[in-house]
């Protein structure tokens, strides 16, 4: 009997061995899965920065800002009010991107985003048909996980709504939009006041207003933006977020002439999203 009993608790063991071995195996594969597909990613980012927007992939350049007031001043852009000014009325600036090689290269690519000292200096791609096409694809429209920086048909391409919202994924090597949580220190916050868009004939600057943590609505199919009152409601929420993650710019101006950029990701727990709001204060011609 004895015997018996040893023999089973032998055989339970050597069960329990090679189930918590398995378990091992599978936790260490999909680690390293994760840092291949995280070293690829950050490979690929670095490869297209260097490609179309080497000027903006150097950390020192923070273009349009007023002399001596670095990227963190509080000085506001010359001829600037909430909204746009008269971009007839100044002196075309240097397009640092090589849009004619990015569109022949896909022609779903139709801007750039840049955010001086971190990661994000991509293209920003829209499927005509499929909204979430680049979720999971790279701007060669192969399968990639990490997909690419993207908006969806809701919004116009030439930023001219309302709101315009742009979605990337919080991936772990620090690339897409995952500097983006970077606003929620508070020196990165009072330090770096500005994202640019490029277009192949603009130059848009952003001023951030706020970064905070939001629920998972959709947020162009939730909000009709047309509306004046939903709109206003959104602006105060900018400004006021219902969140206890957040951080708020008090000396931002909004009013219905503002045009709203949302960048939005992922939280590192991957619920709910993270979002930074700007405001457009600046629109320029390039050449």
């Amino acid at each position: 009997m004895k015997k018996l009993e040893t023999e089973k608790k032998k055989r339970l063991l050597i069960s329990l061995i090679v189930i918590f071995g398995t378990i091992i195996v599978i936790a260490v594969s999909v680690i390293l899965i994760k840092l291949i597909v995280n070293n690829m990613s950050a490979r690929d980012s670095k490869q297209l920065q260097e490609s179309y927007a080497e000027n903006l992939h150097q950390e020192s350049y923070a273009p349009g800002l007023p002399k001596g007031t670095g990227e963190g001043g509080s000085a506001s852009l010359p001829g600037e009010e909430s909204g746009s000014s008269d971009p007839g009325s100044e002196k075309p600036v240097k397009n640092e991107v090589k849009f004619d090689e990015l569109i022949e290269r896909n022609s779903d690519a139709y801007s750039w985003i840049y955010i001086p000292n971190t990661n994000i200096s991509l293209p920003v791609m829209q499927s005509a048909e499929d909204d979430n096409f680049y979720l999971e694809h790279d701007i060669d429209k192969n399968y990639k996980f990490a997909g690419c920086i993207y908006s969806q048909s809701k919004n116009k391409k030439d930023y001219s709504d309302r709101v315009t919202v742009l979605y990337g994924h919080n991936m772990a090597d620090g690339s897409m939009f995952a500097n983006l949580h970077y606003y929620m220190d508070d020196e990165f916050f009072d330090t770096h006041r500005y994202i640019y868009i490029y277009t192949p004939d603009r130059r848009l600057t952003y001023e951030v207003v706020s970064a905070y943590e939001y629920d998972n609505r959709h947020i162009l199919n939730s909000f009709d933006f047309t509306d004046d009152a939903v709109f206003s409601d959104w602006l105060e929420e900018a400004k006021n977020p219902h969140s206890v993650y957040s951080k708020v710019r008090d000396d931002v101006k909004l009013d219905l002439k503002s045009k709203m950029l949302v960048l939005s990701t992922c939280m590192p727990s991957g619920d709910n999203r993270f979002i930074v709001q700007g405001v457009l204060i600046k629109d320029e011609k390039t050449e």
